[in-house]
């Protein structure tokens, strides 16, 4: 979908505009919305508030058609609730409701004229890029591998943001875009099913995009991997016929002698819990395991879009966890490309396994900071739910930085994180009798004890860590994956570039 900006000056310029579709606010007391008085000379949209056709509540909304005085060909008032300056959800619900109406429409135009610089505690560019990434989300499918793809109204051709262009405006739209196609293609992976999305498909699908962009990419496979001896990562690999794939993209956006910022995601096509085999229930959900892959590709769909002025550094660490006669085994020790060894107590905790040596490998880059994404325990999702993603990090000084600029460019970009524990105490529970650490430990804090785990392979540079377990995809009727984090990582990497 096309997005763009217009503002035309005048009370009744709004009432000009020749659409589809013209969306605008109206909150519980009745009040219509300064951009609905704008529109409404004759009265009719007072009439219907008075009438009682809309409530004004969140998510609630009117369609009206042929308004009076209105070249538009129909009007939407959509609920705002009852706060002049909505707050941020209240906004987000409104423009979803707006954009999916807007998608059973049809017509070239669809114009989005709610209260963009009156949403409570946000600017104006916040709000253009809530209802650019809005929009993408909207009109992503998931039912393109059906036969027979579900009947479609035509919907809205493009969209329309009352707002006036500016310098700020059109950049906050330009990286809303951006970041929309990155959101689109990690959820287009996550949900493909996992005889298609295979650790060599993933591997395809990042060849592709360092051709449309012009990223650097390398790709070890299993014979490679066995040289720089990252036999954690070996370990759950070899138990699956399909073939291993760790993907490295670069992205030069920076000075040359700037240290690079490097992404790292789990790539698990299919997590069957190997010899520790899951649960029949809901197994097919962990297609999902890669959606911290999916995440670090859909990121590099980005910063391709924006041109993003910093050096970035992708890894993708791909495999399956498969159980056969080559799986590892509960009890086997392997030694990972670290030099700790590590005592496996169970196959299905094969997440931290895998970036274990993946972390390890980092350090070639002397990295600013390294994040790790992963889809990495169920005990995050005990913890937060499916609201926030789970932020890990040390407590010095460098990585209070870094855990301050995640979780702004998480309030931000909607893409909410909360951080968790990392202490002493967690990395206790994963000792051995028999090798440097266990992958799994003693009962309780089980997030944190998995961020502990890998911190022990971070030592060299400064990292942290999102467990996304709980956010990169939702299950029951509106099942599928959702693209965060993406949203969250590109905003900060366009923070980062600001302050470079």
């Amino acid at each position: 979908m096309n997005i763009s900006l217009q503002f035309k000056e005048g009370t009744g310029a709004l009432a000009t505009v020749r659409a589809a579709c013209i969306a605008v606010g109206v909150f519980e007391d009745g009040i219509l919305s300064r951009e609905a008085e704008a529109l409404d000379g004759a009265g009719a949209l007072k009439a219907a508030v008075a009438a009682r056709d809309i409530s004004g509540k969140p998510g609630s909304s009117l369609l009206l058609r042929g308004v009076p005085g209105i070249k538009a060909e129909r009007v939407l008032l959509v609920g705002l609730g009852k706060d002049a300056a909505p707050a941020p959800a209240v906004f987000a619900t409104a423009v979803r409701t707006a954009l999916r109406a807007f998608r059973q429409a049809s017509g070239a135009e669809g114009v989005l004229a709610l209260p963009l610089d009156r949403v409570a505690e946000r600017d104006s560019f916040w709000a253009i890029r809530q209802a650019a990434l809005a929009a993408h989300e909207v009109a992503y499918r998931r039912d393109r591998l059906k036969s027979e793809p579900a009947a479609q109204p035509e919907g809205i051709a493009s969209l329309v943001l009352w707002h006036a262009p500016s310098t700020g405006a059109s950049a906050a739209l330009a990286e809303a875009c951006a970041t929309g196609k990155g959101a689109m293609l990690a959820r287009e992976l996550g949900d493909l099913p996992p005889n298609v999305c295979t650790p060599t498909y993933l591997a395809g699908r990042a060849c592709a995009l360092a051709d449309e962009y012009g990223f650097g990419v390398e790709i070890l496979g299993r014979t490679a991997l066995a040289e720089l001896k990252m036999n954690a990562y070996l370990a759950v690999a070899d138990g699956s016929d399909a073939a291993p794939a760790f993907v490295v993209l670069r992205h030069r956006g920076g000075r040359p002698d700037q240290a690079p910022v490097v992404l790292v995601g789990k790539g698990l096509t299919f997590d069957s819990g190997g010899i520790s085999i899951k649960p029949g229930a809901a197994m097919d959900e962990m297609k999902y395991d890669m959606a911290g892959a999916a995440s670090v590709l859909g990121v590099f769909r980005a910063i391709g879009e924006m041109e993003l002025g910093v050096n970035v550094i992708g890894i993708v660490a791909a495999c399956e966890n498969m159980p056969s006669g080559r799986s590892v085994r509960p009890g086997d020790i392997v030694t990972s490309m670290s030099g700790l060894t590590i005592e496996v107590l169970n196959t299905d905790a094969e997440g931290r396994l895998v970036l274990c040596d993946a972390l390890t490998y980092a350090e070639r880059f002397e990295p600013a900071a390294v994040v790790d994404i992963a889809t990495l325990t169920g005990a995050c999702v005990v913890a937060l739910g499916h609201h926030n993603s789970g932020l890990f990090t040390r407590g010095d000084a460098a990585h209070e930085r870094l855990a301050a600029q995640l979780l702004t460019a998480s309030d931000e970009a909607a893409d909410p994180a909360w951080r968790l524990p990392l202490q002493e105490p967690y990395l206790e529970q994963l000792k051995s009798e028999f090798a440097d650490l266990a992958n799994i430990g003693s009962p309780g804090g089980g997030a944190s004890v998995a961020a502990a785990f890998l911190e022990k392979f971070t030592r060299k540079y400064t990292w942290a860590h999102l467990d996304v377990a709980g956010t990169a995809w939702r299950s029951g009727s509106d099942k599928g994956a959702t693209g965060r984090p993406v949203p969250l990582l590109t905003r900060w990497l366009r923070n980062l570039e600001n302050n470079v």
